[in-house]
């Protein structure tokens, strides 16, 4: 057995989650009793992400909720502390689906996969839990594939400071689009502006409807309350021949993968785009972390760090 510290999911919040209401930190003794091919893992980053406030429903949804009294779970990059697979030997470093505690037992490893090289990489671990990872690839694979952009065309990009936000934008300009942004604070405009070279970008909470002024919106605004409102202003949607369409970004893992890892792994590495991340320390801090993140306190992508490599 192990002492083991995480952030455990207690009940269903109806608006923003209240921490020790409906998230508490607890330490608890985890057994660690091995089958073949299962693995123990040490934790060391795990992401925050707004799609998680819809796993704090009893409802079904494309991503299994969280259970009430079990530790919150989600991507992270951890070291394998102990192994009956052969695949992850022990040191090994890996990414997968882990949970917001210190050590998780993967039964038969399963989703996990092997980061090469990344004890030496100049690249932050925590960069696989976001640039490189799922918020990276939605950025990449939407604008793709569903934006089908074409060089001196305008790209209105809402979240524009967050975590994908700030990569769809500076992917556009490498293709040469026009670039606009919004985003929740005067800093971040400035640094949509100033260091992501936006050729434009407002304070959302200054100004009018997004349709108004081009053709998108986001989710995350709708995720706490138990009226969501509608879309204003469609007739923008008429008038200026828009499309609306839904996706996850498992859609398009196949389709594009494997461009994605080449071509956003070297853009970072050569700093032709850059990242800017939020980080939390230690599992204590993870329950105001996420609170604030859905409240938009977060500047850049939001993860925890647990602990060094």
């Amino acid at each position: 057995m192990v002492q083991n510290k995480s952030a455990v999911f207690l009940k269903y919040p109806t608006e923003y989650p209240v921490v020790g209401e409906h998230i508490e930190v607890q330490t608890k003794e985890l057994t660690v009793d091995l089958k073949d091919n299962d693995v123990l893992l040490r934790n060391l980053y795990f992401s925050l992400d707004p799609y998680m406030r819809g796993r704090m429903r009893n409802a079904k949804s494309y991503v299994p909720g969280f259970q009430i009294g079990e530790a919150m779970s989600g991507y992270g990059v951890a070291e394998v502390k102990e192994s009956k697979n052969a695949a992850f030997p022990v040191g090994t470093i890996v990414s997968g689906f882990t949970g917001w505690q210190q050590y998780s037992v993967i039964p038969g490893a399963s989703g996990l996969r092997v980061l090469p090289g990344a004890r030496d990489s100049p690249i932050p671990l925590s960069a696989h839990l976001g640039v490189l990872g799922m918020p990276g690839m939605t950025a990449y694979s939407s604008l793709k594939i569903i934006g089908q952009p074409k060089a001196g065309e305008t790209i209105f990009v809402s979240a524009a400071a967050g975590a994908v936000g700030q990569l769809v934008g500076q992917m556009a300009k490498k293709l040469g689009l026009r670039v606009v942004g919004s985003a929740g604070s005067d800093d971040k405009v400035d640094y949509l502006i100033n260091e992501l070279k936006f050729d434009a970008a407002f304070n959302y909470k200054k100004n009018g409807t997004i349709l108004e002024n081009l053709n998108a919106c986001g989710m995350i605004s709708q995720y706490n309350t138990q009226q969501p409102y509608g879309i204003r202003n469609l007739h923008h949607v008429v008038s200026k021949r828009i499309t609306i369409r839904g996706f996850i970004v498992s859609d398009f893992a196949e389709e594009c993968g494997a461009d994605f890892a080449k071509d956003v792994g070297s853009w970072l590495v050569k700093k032709e785009i850059i990242y800017r991340e939020d980080i939390a320390e230690g599992i204590d801090a993870s329950p105001e972390a996420f609170v604030g993140m859905l409240k938009g306190k977060n500047f850049g992508k939001q993860v925890v760090k647990i602990a060094d490599l």
